[in-house]
């Protein structure tokens, strides 16, 4: 397990990081899922950062 993981791990078992999570309604999972995706896409230096993205779909006129 990395470091990183079990940094995630410590702050998602602790009881007053569960209380608020429980309280906001957010669901422990799809929140280590987030975090986990959020993760990937800094570590692929390939994916071009959203605000990229947006524009040239913009400027493309392939979204709104």
């Amino acid at each position: 397990m990395s470091e990183e993981k079990s940094r995630l791990d410590e702050l998602l078992d602790d009881p007053m990081v569960q209380l608020v999570m429980q309280r906001d309604r957010v669901n422990p999972k799809g929140l280590r899922w987030m975090l986990e995706r959020a993760r990937a896409r800094v570590e692929d230096p390939s994916l071009p950062p959203a605000y990229m993205v947006a524009r040239e779909c913009r400027e493309q006129g392939i979204c709104p």
